[in-house]
């Protein structure tokens, strides 16, 4: 299977990147490894007793950046991020080349069961709200979906496609901050940590491109489980215009639109994200 990083060095780079960022964390964190059919999966936890909420985040982000979630949320539940692999972070770099929404709910099954979780609530980013939809666990008592990819096809405009080719391109601080201003809502800057990790995410990685819808009969399984969703009020990926209608076609209930935020959620968002989790935790 083919590895994330374009080299070892940059596998390094990474690796260091993430072990800082969580060293600095200002709130007690743990790390667990748990060995997977897909290699090494490293978690992030906070809270005290056995995690009630498992957070998988986007494409790209790993709980090294998730690390203002993982405060939110853990000051209600005990909470556990997941560095999903395949992607930039700290488990194993491989990922397959085709089925991967399928393949990662597998692994995110796998993980459940060696965590002995129960009657957890999975909290899904991005790309991570479609492994939490493809994940069939029966440990996974409800689900919170935010920015949901897996449920329709994501918007990209011109905009947003010329600046996302000039950062892979040219993965500076100034060409990844201008993408990333398209990310968040349009009073909003976008924070200095995400620039500082996804310009170094454009130097060290290959790029993964976008997850397509889930599998139809998939979703109409997720139907009339418990479910929240949260989207941005300006998310230009998943506009609520597209979105609610998407959801309502496939697995059903309300979106619930986060003012000003846009698909990046910052830290001035997370109160809606608890919000949102605390109506099925």
């Amino acid at each position: 299977m083919p590895a994330v990083y374009k080299n070892p060095r940059g596998h390094r780079e990474v690796r260091r990147w993430c072990t800082e960022a969580l060293a600095r964390a200002d709130f007690p964190i743990t790390g667990t490894t748990l060995t997977t059919s897909a290699g090494r999966v490293e978690l992030t936890s906070a809270g005290t007793g056995r995690a009630r909420v498992v957070l998988v985040p986007g494409t790209g982000f790993t709980a090294a950046v998730a690390l203002p979630w993982l405060r939110a949320l853990s000051a209600r539940w005990p909470a556990t991020v997941v560095d999903l692999p395949g992607q930039p972070g700290l488990s194993d770099p491989r990922r397959p080349r085709r089925t991967r929404s399928a393949w990662y709910g597998r692994v995110l099954d796998e993980v459940l069961t060696a965590m002995d979780a129960e009657d957890v609530v999975l909290v899904g980013n991005s790309l991570g709200a479609a492994v939490v939809l493809a994940a069939g666990s029966p440990r996974v008592a409800a689900r919170a979906l935010v920015s949901p990819a897996g449920i329709m096809r994501l918007s990209v405009d011109p905009r947003l496609a010329m600046a996302s080719t000039l950062w892979l391109l040219r993965p500076t601080a100034a060409n990844t901050r201008r993408m990333l201003r398209l990310f968040v809502g349009p009073d909003e800057e976008p924070p200095a940590t995400e620039v500082e990790w996804m310009t170094l995410v454009a130097a060290c990685c290959r790029t993964t491109l976008a997850p397509p819808p889930l599998p139809a009969s998939l979703l109409t399984q997720r139907a009339g489980q418990p479910c929240v969703i949260g989207v941005g009020e300006h998310d230009r990926f998943l506009p609520p215009r597209r979105l609610v209608p998407a959801v309502h076609r496939t697995i059903g209930g309300d979106v619930r639109v986060f003012p000003g935020m846009g698909h990046l959620t910052t830290r001035a968002h997370l109160d809606d994200v608890v919000d949102l989790v605390a109506e099925v935790a």
